[in-house]
Order: structure tokens, then C-alpha cells, then sequence
């Protein structure tokens, strides 16, 4: 009889945790439809949209690492909003030429895109949003490379949005509080900017530390690195620490350009 009771009891929790999974994910892709539908309704009327990028990012960081970043930031920059979802990571963007291969195409694993291709990817799914209900689409970039591409299709969609409530954003802030503001801050804590680096240095390496540890080999980090490796800095002084200082910036810049862009509107 005890037995039985503990099985109903289990099986009383698991039910209880459906609906709760569904009420608190911030992950478009977690919903249905028709929750989606019922969360823009009740409020939710923010959606971001990750863009990462499939690259090269030295020997000791996971191809992936701009997709599971911009992916792990979007969900806390949508929870401290309170209002806000995420969508699918947009993992393929430009990275350089194909034939000669340039820029990050040189390493294996890049994939690179047309920005033409790009661009109309990204106006659809800013569409593809605006008809599903959502008043504001947010464009966040963990890469420094389509930066502009983002601004012009925010600007492409609201000029075709212009006699509807609804808004695109490029947050800028995004990527600003990556670069520099993080870098600076970094600076004030005695480190150089040959340390601090461009690419899969320590600051690109402590932000991955901080978001998910088996991104990076730490085993690779004790060689000096070079740029013949795709390594634009010093990466062996990366620490979880530091990119927790990085992570907070960029969620505090990011909460609050998108609180500002939403009054703009």
C-alpha cells in the first residue's frame, strides 16, 4: 500500500510540473502554439532573437561557443525583463568569403552565409514575430561582424511597420558591453590588451567560462597562443570570475536598451 502511495505521489508531482515548465520558460521553441499564444496575450509581447555564429574560436573553445552564449544571455536578459521570450538562435551568418577562403573560413567548422541571405533571414523571421502578435522584436548579436546587418533590417522592418504598433531593435548595447565595457572593466583590474585580445582571448574566453565551462578546454589553455591558431589575445588567465563580471554588464546594458527602445516606441 505504501508503495502505491509513493507512485501516486511521484506521478502527482510529475503532472504538477507540466504546466509550471510551460508557465516559466522564457524559450519559444519550450511552448505550443497555442501557449504562446495565450503568454503574448497575458503580456509577453517582447521577443528576442539570438544571433550567434558557427566559427572558428581558437584550439580551446567550442565552434559553438557565439550560439551557446548569446542563447544563455538571452534567457537572463528575458527574465530579469519579465516580459519577454526568446527565439530560436540564428546560428548561420556571414563569417568571410569561400572561394579563396577568408576570415574565419580559413579554419575548419566556420560556416559562413551570403549577408544578402542573411538579412532576408532575418527580416522574415521579424515578420514571422509581428504576425504571431509580439509589439517589439529584439535583435541581439554576440558577434561584432553583422552588427550592421542588424541595424538595417531593424530599420527595413519599421519602416514597413509604420502605421503598426509594432517595432524592430538592433540592441547595439549588446555587443558594446562585450567589447568594450567588459574589456574596460577588465583594464581596471590590471589586465592588458594583449591579454584581453579581439578574438578567443581572455575575454571572449572567461564569457564562455561563465556561461557554460565545457565550452572551453582548459587543458589547451597553458600554450601560448597565436594567431595562426585563430587566437587574437591571451586566454590563460581566463577565469569563470571575470566572465561572470562580463555577463552581468552585458544582461544590465542589454535589460536596459530594450527597456529604453520599448519607451522610444
Amino acid at each position: 500500500m505504501r508503495r502505491i502511495a509513493i507512485a501516486l505521489a511521484l506521478v502527482v508531482l510529475a503532472l504538477a510540473s507540466v504546466p509550471a515548465s510551460a508557465a516559466t520558460t522564457v524559450f519559444v521553441d519550450d511552448l505550443t502554439w497555442t501557449e504562446l499564444r495565450d503568454r503574448i496575450a497575458a503580456g509577453a509581447t517582447t521577443v528576442i532573437v539570438p544571433v550567434g555564429g558557427s566559427e572558428q574560436n581558437g584550439p580551446h573553445m567550442a565552434l559553438g561557443k557565439h550560439n551557446a552564449r548569446v542563447r544563455a544571455l538571452a534567457e537572463r536578459i528575458a527574465l530579469v525583463l519579465g516580459d519577454a521570450l526568446v527565439a530560436p538562435v540564428v546560428a548561420y551568418v556571414p563569417e568571410g568569403g569561400l572561394a579563396p577562403p577568408t576570415a574565419h573560413m580559413r579554419f575548419p567548422g566556420t560556416v559562413t552565409v551570403p549577408t544578402a541571405a542573411f538579412e532576408a533571414t532575418l527580416e522574415s523571421i521579424g515578420q514571422s514575430y509581428r504576425l504571431a502578435g509580439f509589439r517589439d522584436v529584439a535583435f541581439i548579436g554576440d558577434h561584432g561582424g553583422y552588427q550592421a546587418s542588424l541595424a538595417a533590417i531593424a530599420q527595413r522592418l519599421n519602416r514597413a511597420w509604420a502605421k503598426t504598433p509594432a517595432r524592430a531593435h538592433a540592441i547595439g548595447a549588446y555587443y558594446q558591453a562585450a567589447e568594450a565595457d567588459f574589456a574596460a572593466a577588465l583594464r581596471a583590474r590590471g589586465y592588458r590588451d594583449d591579454e584581453i585580445g579581439t578574438h578567443a582571448g581572455l575575454a571572449d574566453t572567461s564569457l564562455a567560462l561563465a556561461v557554460d565551462a565545457e565550452l572551453v578546454r582548459k587543458d589547451k589553455l597553458a600554450a601560448p597562443p597565436r594567431a595562426a591558431d585563430g587566437t587574437y589575445g591571451d586566454p590563460r588567465r581566463a577565469n569563470v570570475d571575470l566572465g561572470v563580471i562580463g555577463v552581468n554588464l552585458i544582461v544590465a546594458r542589454a535589460v536596459e536598451a530594450i527597456r529604453e527602445a520599448r519607451r522610444r516606441r
